[in-house]
Formats: C-alpha cells, sequence, structure tokens
C-alpha cells in the first residue's frame, strides 16, 4: 500500500549503475503511477475478500505479477541479467517486511472500509521519517517531527479505542504501516546494486512462496473461523476462482507488480522526502473506489482522522528543503 517522511541527506549518495542522478520529477511521477496501480489492487483484493481466503488471493496475485514482471525483463535490453543481485540476504529481509505488510493489511481491510484502511496505512511514509533518523542518520527537522505526532493522533482516532474489531482492524493495519515503511528503508539501502526489475520480482517471488506454503498448510479450511471475520479470511478453504472474479485476480496482479517496479524505482530515483508524500495521492483514490464499488462513504470520525492524517502529510510536504 502503500505518505510524508521528508527527510535531507547530510552526506551525497552514489546513484546504482545506469540510474540517472537527480532524478526527483522521475521520482515523483513514478510514485504517483504506483499509487494508483496500488489504488487499483486494494479495491480488488477488497472484492476479492468476500469469498477468498488471503494466502490464495495473494497466490493467484503473484503468480500473474511475477509473469507480468517477467514480460517487462524480456522486452529490455539488459535481459534476466537484472535479477543478478549481490544481496540476497538484504532481499529477503525486504521481503519479510513486504509480506508482514501485506498479510496484515489485507486482514484489516477485509473488516475496514477502503478509505479507512488506506488512511491508517499511510502513517506508514511518516514512519519513514524516523526510521529515517534512526537507521539512515539522516537529519529530521522540527516540522517533519510535528507532521508525524499529528499523523499519530489521527491514526488513534481511526483506531477508535474501545471499539472492539474495528480496533483490532485498525490496529492490524498500523502495523501494516510501520512493516512497508521498514521495506522503504530496506529499498533505499539496496539502491546502489539492485535494480528496480530485481527488487519487483523478489517481491513477487516471495509471495509465491509464502503463500504457496500457507495453502499447503491450512488450505483445507480446518482453521477457519466463520465468526470471526479476520481469521476466517485468513484461514477458510481454497475454492476455483470462478469466472466472474478472474478480472479482479488479473486486475490486482498487473497493478500490484507495475506499482511494485514503479515504487521501488521512485525511492531508487529520488529521497524519501521527495517522493514519499505523494503516496497521498491513493487517498482520494481510495474513497473513489469505496464509494462506486462498496457504497461506502467515511463516517465522520473517519473524516477527521483522514485529515489529521492527510494534513500531517501535506504539512511534512512543505518542509522538503528544511
Amino acid at each position: 500500500m502503500t505518505a510524508s517522511a521528508p527527510r535531507a541527506t547530510s552526506q551525497p549518495v552514489a546513484s546504482p549503475p545506469g540510474t540517472p542522478r537527480g532524478s526527483p520529477l522521475l521520482g515523483v511521477a513514478c510514485v504517483l503511477g504506483g499509487a494508483f496501480a496500488l489504488s487499483v489492487s486494494d479495491m480488488s483484493v477488497k472484492f476479492l475478500s468476500g469469498g477468498y481466503p488471503l494466502h490464495e488471493v495473494i497466490l493467484i496475485r503473484s503468480l500473474i505479477g511475477i509473469c507480468f514482471v517477467v514480460g517487462v525483463i524480456l522486452f529490455t535490453r539488459t535481459g534476466l541479467r537484472q535479477l543478478r543481485t549481490r544481496r540476497p540476504v538484504a532481499h529477503l529481509i525486504r521481503v519479510g517486511f513486504i509480506l508482514m505488510s501485506n498479510v496484515t493489511y489485507y486482514l484489516g481491510l477485509a473488516v475496514l472500509p477502503l478509505a479507512d484502511g488506506v488512511a491508517i496505512a499511510f502513517i506508514g511514509p511518516l514512519a519513514v521519517t524516523a526510521l529515517s533518523a534512526v537507521v539512515l542518520g539522516e537529519q529530521v527537522g522540527a516540522r517533519r517531527w510535528i507532521a508525524v505526532l499529528v499523523g499519530l493522533v489521527g491514526v488513534i482516532v481511526m483506531v477508535r479505542p474501545g471499539s472492539g474489531l474495528i480496533q483490532t482492524a485498525a490496529l492490524l493495519v498500523a502495523f501494516s504501516a510501520v512493516s512497508y515503511s521498514c521495506a522503504h528503508i530496506m529499498t533505499r539501502r539496496m539502491r546502489t546494486s539492485e535494480s528496480a526489475i530485481a527488487l519487483g520480482f523478489y517481491g513477487q517471488a516471495g509471495f509465491i512462496a509464502a503463500s504457496a506454503l500457507m495453502g499447503l498448510s491450512v488450505g483445507d479450511g480446518r482453521m477457519a473461523s466463520p465468526g470471526n471475520a479476520t481469521l476466517d479470511y485468513l484461514f477458510r478453504a481454497w475454492v476455483w476462482p470462478s469466472s466472474a472474479d478472474w478480472p479482479y485476480f488479473v486486475c490486482t496482479g498487473i497493478a500490484v507488480a507495475t506499482a511494485g517496479i514503479l515504487i521501488a524505482q521512485a525511492y531508487r530515483l529520488s529521497t524519501v522526502a521527495t517522493v514519499a508524500p505523494f503516496e497521498y495521492a491513493a487517498m482520494p483514490l481510495a474513497i473513489l473506489w469505496g464509494v462506486l464499488i462498496f457504497g461506502q462513504w467515511p463516517d465522520p470520525t473517519a473524516w477527521i482522522g483522514i485529515e489529521l492524517i492527510c494534513g500531517a502529510g501535506l504539512f511534512a510536504l512543505t518542509s522538503l528543503r528544511e
């Protein structure tokens, strides 16, 4: 899924071979395209969440997605050489963060209205602000810390303490956002040696391995809990997709693969400070899909949280030169 983490680097960083130096506009264009693609994927996965277990949706989506990535590889000049890596352990860690982010996000999204889930997830780009200071040693100014605190207040509003299931679902999405931020930090650390295609390919491969393993372990539905929407989504039995649902599987597969490549490229080309705030473009799209596809308008409490979180991100955007 994946806001605000403006940050400045105190030392120049070498660009990966073949990557243009200083490409902020291209990075912004990539993240905007990725945000749109992720919104399409979120809409499709939420639509499918009523009839299929999460690991089945992710497996089919990832198989379609990796085919798309391989197709892109075959049509590029360097071909399969783009998949060579000197950092397999780093890929494994990054894929682990992405897996945790996706699983917890979609478990929460199965219960929450689409716009609410996306809004809470936007704490992730704000969290990069803190992570960039702690992990990457980058300078974070006062305005960005204020944005982080305001964003956290927005999340607390949307978590709605004391509201039972909605609270649990919101906390799952918040945890997803932090995992998503960690994945972005890994992308920035790996940018000098790994291509965006490699980052996208190994991400899809990790999804396939994890979801196939889970399907073989619990795909018979014996651990399903019909009385709990979240657990039921995680453990219900596999079923063969109906012909009417295949367009949604194809849509989410192509969309998530496209988003993975574009967002990885954005964070390789530009600093998090430059590109992260533009992930907020997915917020109006989430509201649009929620209304058009699911008939869900955010309620007054949700609007307050959405305004606080998005306002924090936009405030952070004004401090890019801080």
